[in-house]
């Protein structure tokens, strides 16, 4: 059995047009490099603890749903946190999971290089949430500096089709406009973005 986990944080079963193509089951990691202001991640945590898995483990608890993956051309969505930061875990579980499912990754991108290479092939979806494409809104928001995660973006629209890379641009009541998510769309598009989501973050009270 291999010695790489999954810092598992939840498990969401039979999700639909939300996470990739057909049913798929969203597995959250805990852990993360970014510090954003609304993070459901930080949530998350207060209620459960991560369960560190094996890829055969994981294997053995998603497996249940294979046919629905199968049916509908879905599969396992990694998100998080960070699940790049699990690079080494995702490989090994693309190897020994069916072929016929779908993996999708829902990523900031902000993570070494090495991660992403480690993962890419391994990849059918990468759905990049990128915050925004202005330098300071950016760190304002995630404490951290855009060039890391810009540059893994160009870096994987260059090894990947761009129909499998499908990048959010959120509108974030506080921190951007309208009209800095239509800079940021047009930037990703000028970049070689083909599929954009353009949507509103709705802020939760207390938050």
């Amino acid at each position: 059995m291999s010695s790489t986990v999954f810092p598992l944080l939840s498990l969401s079963r039979h999700r639909m047009g939300t996470d990739g193509v057909g049913i798929t089951t969203l597995a959250a990691a805990a852990g993360c490099p970014l510090h954003c202001r609304w993070c459901i991640n930080k949530e998350l945590l207060l209620k459960a603890k991560p369960e560190n898995v094996t890829p055969e483990e994981f294997l053995e608890r998603v497996r249940i749903d294979d046919l629905y993956f199968r049916a509908t051309g879905g599969g396992l969505t990694f998100g998080g946190g960070e699940p790049l930061m699990q690079a080494d875990f995702i490989k090994e579980f693309r190897e020994i999971c069916p072929e016929e499912w779908k993996i999708t990754v829902e990523t900031s991108l902000f993570v070494p290089r090495n991660y992403l290479a480690q993962a890419i092939d391994a990849v059918d979806l990468f759905v990049v949430d990128c915050k925004d494409m202005n330098e300071d809104i950016y760190r304002k928001y995630t404490g951290e500096d855009l060039s890391a995660a810009e540059e893994n973006l160009a870096f994987l629209l260059q090894r990947k089709d761009a129909e499998n890379v499908l990048v959010r641009v959120p509108l974030i009541p506080g921190y951007n406009t309208e009209e800095d998510q239509r800079r940021s769309a047009e930037k990703l598009r000028q970049m070689g973005v083909k599929r954009l989501d353009l949507f509103s973050y709705v802020k939760k009270a207390g938050m």
